[in-house]
């Protein structure tokens, strides 16, 4: 770099913010991004890398891929997902407060009815695969049960949530937060507590010869289907939580 330069440098004037909030909120929002990175990028490989890898190796080589691979994964994996909901819930807060607070009322409704609501879309579909029916584990059946359920759930939030004073931001992070909730519910209820079961299967059956349990086939599909979902449910969860700040489109405050 020229040595000319170095004054146009020196003069550049950074001030940083002050207000305790502001920095709390670009924290939380830094710390979310990383998490999220983490957890989605995690979930796009497994789904479109992990699967069809496995799917070509042989039984002795999957024995030893396995036990070394999916542990190491799935650590980052779900307690990302827990990093980014719990850093991103509390931004959204933030958010609630600051709201409610212009409006002199108050958040509680758009923060209980955000729990209650995606946990029910989630237990939703938990009941759909641990049900009897082997037809509504068939892929085709569960995405459209999913796909209702969190389409319902969107449009309940937003009609319980339509009180004017809510903006856009809120709204729309109560949406993608929501499938986010989801998605991290699916990661600990179904993906993880089947996976650890396969891990130790595989191991075992790769060191003493163990056959594997009756039951793994069908645990293994649970878990395929949960991580399937959460695959094409980052893509609304993504585009609501970018259109918070970009692409206002609820609410009837006044969009910047």
């Amino acid at each position: 770099m020229p040595i000319t330069c170095l004054p146009a440098l020196a003069a550049i004037q950074i001030s940083f913010p002050q207000d305790a909030t502001i920095n709390a909120q670009i924290a939380l929002r830094w710390v979310h991004f990383i998490a999220g990175i983490t957890w989605v990028g995690l979930l796009y490989f497994f789904n479109l890398v992990n699967v069809p890898f496995l799917l070509q190796l042989d039984a002795p080589t999957r024995g030893k891929v396995v036990p070394l691979l999916m542990p190491r994964a799935l650590w980052w994996f779900r307690w990302a997902s827990v990093v980014t909901v719990l850093a991103g819930i509390s931004y959204w807060m933030m958010i609630v407060s600051s709201d409610a607070h212009n409006a002199n009322t108050s958040g509680g409704t758009a923060i209980w009815s955000f729990f209650l609501i995606w946990t029910v879309a989630f237990a939703i579909e938990m009941g759909a695969l641990m049900a009897p029916a082997a037809s509504l584990r068939k892929g085709p059946v569960l995405a459209v049960i999913v796909a209702v359920a969190v389409i319902a759930a969107a449009h309940l939030y937003l009609r319980l949530n339509s009180h004017g004073w809510e903006s856009s931001r809120l709204l729309s992070i109560g949406i993608g937060g929501g499938i986010g909730w989801f998605m991290m519910f699916n990661v600990w209820g179904i993906i993880w507590r089947v996976q650890k079961k396969m891990i130790r299967w595989t191991l075992d059956h790769a060191q003493n010869g163990t056959p594997m349990p009756p039951q793994a086939a069908a645990m293994a599909r649970l878990a395929f289907l949960a991580s399937r979902a959460n695959f094409w449910l980052s893509f609304p969860m993504l585009f609501f939580m970018a259109a918070a700040s970009h692409y206002p489109m609820f609410g009837n405050l006044p969009k910047p």
